[in-house]
This record gives structure tokens, C-alpha cells and sequence, in this order.
């Protein structure tokens, strides 16, 4: 595994909504403004791990809406679904 510097900071207010500075660290992983990222948030150990977004080229057909759509059915329904994959 790769060298990891860990860094404080203060959480603090940017606009309406709380948030930590941490340009240097982004820099170090390669993103920047407008880049996707996904958050991952575990209350239990109160770490925070953020990773650059994969990107995905939906095949010819299937718009951006279709696999929001999908998405949230499988969210709703998982446990639905789960259980009837065993049947």
C-alpha cells in the first residue's frame, strides 16, 4: 500500500452547508475541481474515506435517467430482491 500523510483540519462553514479544505490532498490523488468522487461514511468508526469516481460508458441505448431509475428500484427493493434469488 501506498504512503498515506495524514492531515488536521478544522470542519467549517462554506455557505449553508459544513466542509474541511484539503486541496493539497486532492492534488497529491489527481483530482480537481469538478471531478466526481464517492463518499463513504462509517458512523461507527467515525472515518470518512473519499475515492475518484469510476467512470462507467453506459452501452448505446441506456441513457444517464434509465440507470438513476434503476438504481433506486434496486435500493428500495433489495431485500425483496435478495430474497428471491434464493428461490
Amino acid at each position: 500500500m501506498g504512503k498515506t500523510n495524514e492531515i488536521e483540519r478544522k470542519v467549517t462553514k462554506f455557505g449553508n452547508s459544513l466542509g474541511i479544505s484539503m486541496t493539497d490532498a486532492l492534488k497529491k490523488v489527481g483530482l480537481g475541481q469538478g471531478d466526481a468522487v464517492t463518499i463513504d461514511a462509517n458512523p461507527v468508526t467515525g472515518e470518512i474515506l473519499i475515492k475518484k469516481a469510476k467512470k462507467i460508458s453506459l452501452p448505446e441505448g441506456i441513457s444517464p435517467d434509465f440507470m438513476d431509475t434503476l438504481t433506486d428500484v434496486m435500493t428500495e427493493y433489495d431485500q425483496t430482491l435478495r430474497g428471491l434469488k434464493d428461490r
